[in-house]
């Protein structure tokens, strides 16, 4: 078995996109998590509506999707990437003081969507703390990470 190797690193230690033009195109998935925890009034604040900003979850949602959408103007070796499904699920999570965000993308394509799944989750995670960021400034967002990809050369991974 041949060792890993980086693969947007050529032969003389440059950066570089990674060439896709003879993968086959297959179905592929990716599922990823983010965690932003905050004080317990805020989460309070979230989950009964007031906010004086509104609904803060669905606009995280949808900035998550948006995110998705968007990773190649992100992240500089990324794919620009027909996606056929961004799913963000945010659940308050009282006994924690959390919300926990997972964010599902899938196409048909020659690349994965890891990066789009990443970004999504982050992003919605980012917007939350923006959103609240008047009332609770020490939320914190960890455990940002992939937990499963499906497709591809490298078939299926699970954390």
């Amino acid at each position: 078995m041949t060792e890993p190797t980086l693969t947007h690193i050529d032969e003389k230690g440059q950066a570089r996109m990674v060439d896709v033009s003879e993968k086959a195109h297959t179905e592929r998935e990716a599922r990823a998590m983010a965690v932003i925890h905050m004080l317990p009034n805020t989460l309070q604040m979230i989950m009964d509506g007031t906010h004086k900003k509104g609904d803060v979850m669905a606009t995280a949602r949808i900035a998550g999707i948006m995110a998705a959408k968007r990773t190649p103007d992100l992240i500089p070796m990324c794919h620009p990437l027909m996606l056929t499904s961004v799913k963000v699920e945010l659940e308050p999570n009282v006994d924690n003081n959390c919300v926990e965000i997972v964010a599902i993308c899938k196409l048909v394509g020659q690349t994965g969507v890891e990066m789009e799944a990443l970004t999504a989750a982050t992003t919605a995670a980012l917007t939350l703390y923006d959103m609240c960021k008047a009332v609770d400034k020490g939320m914190v967002i960890d455990q940002v990470q992939l937990l499963e990809k499906k497709g591809g050369k490298s078939g299926h991974w699970t954390r």
